[in-house]
């Protein structure tokens, strides 16, 4: 048990995602998320309400994107702001942390693009 335990330590020292006991696999579990992929992506030119998210991610459920907006907030890769107006007004906008991984997931939605039709 105790060799376990140092590899696990081990592992979260080199950030080893490959690793079960890595912190980061926490972290690409959730960007490999296809909802919060594309939750991300379409908060990158800027604030959005959840409406607008849930017409722009056709097939989404209203609980699974509350649920992914609620993950990704926890991950500090989405803020969220709630307005005291009538009707109440709430707004979800990328952290910079979220910024920063909404450039590899641009890349990976636009290789898909590229590439899922010429099977």
């Amino acid at each position: 048990m105790a060799l376990e335990k140092q590899l696990a330590v081990d592992a979260c020292d080199r950030n080893d995602v490959y690793a079960a006991a890595c912190p980061c696999r926490e972290m690409l579990d959730l960007l490999a998320n296809k909802w919060s992929a594309l939750a991300i992506g379409s908060m990158t030119e800027g604030p959005r309400r959840f409406g607008e998210i849930k017409r722009e991610l056709q097939g989404v459920t209203p609980k699974v994107l509350s649920a992914t907006l609620k993950r990704l907030e926890d991950a500090d890769l989405v803020t969220r702001t709630v307005y005291p107006e009538v009707p109440l007004r709430v707004e979800y906008e990328l952290t910079p942390l979220g910024v920063s991984a909404g450039e590899p997931l641009a890349h990976l939605r636009n290789w898909v693009n590229e590439n899922v039709t010429r099977h």
